[in-house]
């Protein structure tokens, strides 16, 4: 399986180097092209899926044409075209570049749902989704500033048509970030730190309700304060999960 995982990730690093190479007979065309043309080639790029050819187009205009008649869109076009092709830290930086030179464009929402579909991307793992490996205990960091952008997009924007979609992506996002907590507090335990699983557990039942890992951060709770000695507070939590989760073992024992 390893050897599999490893020959994948060279052919897809082998393809994606070949995609971002080109041609001397596109150099030399870049650098004779006006904008007109160095645009509708970058157009024409994207519209075809060839998105490696079309960051080429949209940078060279980017640099050599900054004030040109397509600068905004060729910003926006680059955003989009770094996202197709999985390129998480080129997308956010021009993403960046974009709020802080056009705070007040038309369409700053959907920057800010670019932003937080690319900070999406960033938190997956593509091995990890290839190989189907639970990886919810990496460092949450980039589904974290999803959360932040889809939560500001929605809270500055709410008639965006982007707005849905991110209420969405959100509801994925807190699922992520509650069951990150889950192994974290799970970790503590195995670690006999009963103290830091049930305070991490009761993270999930405060900035995550209702999502399914709700009911393992009551049971971590209830092991938690038995291990403690908090009687009052397991009967509390058992109290709390005979109202929600009644056919839960712990109920049971």
């Amino acid at each position: 399986m390893y050897k599999f995982a490893q020959g994948a990730a060279l052919v897809l690093l082998s393809l994606a180097l070949t995609a971002c190479s080109s041609s001397p007979e596109e150099d030399e065309f870049t650098k004779k092209a006006s904008p007109e043309q160095l645009y509708t080639q970058a157009r024409t790029s994207m519209e075809l899926g060839n998105y490696s050819k079309a960051v080429r187009s949209l940078e060279a205009l980017d640099s050599r044409y900054p004030f040109g008649p397509h600068k905004t869109q060729v910003q926006l076009d680059l955003i989009y075209a770094y996202y197709k092709m999985d390129d998480a830290a080129s997308g956010i930086a021009n993403i960046d570049r974009f709020l802080r030179l056009n705070p007040t464009h038309p369409n700053i929402d959907y920057v800010y749902y670019m932003r937080g579909l690319t900070n999406m991307q960033a938190d997956n793992y593509l091995f990890h989704d290839l190989m189907n490996i639970d990886r919810t205990d990496r460092d949450p960091k980039n589904a974290q500033d999803a959360f932040k952008d889809f939560d500001r997009l929605i809270k500055s924007y709410p008639d965006s048509k982007y707005a849905a979609d991110a209420q969405h992506r959100m509801q994925f996002l807190k699922n992520r970030l509650a069951q990150y907590s889950i192994k974290v507090a799970e970790y503590y335990i195995k670690m006999n730190a009963w103290s830091a699983a049930a305070i991490r557990a009761q993270t999930v039942m405060e900035k995550f309700p209702g999502t399914p890992a709700t009911e393992r951060a009551l049971e971590i709770m209830s092991e938690a304060y038995e291990e403690l000695g908090q009687e009052k507070l397991q009967a509390h939590i058992k109290m709390v999960m005979r109202a929600n989760f009644p056919n839960n073992e712990i109920l049971t024992n």
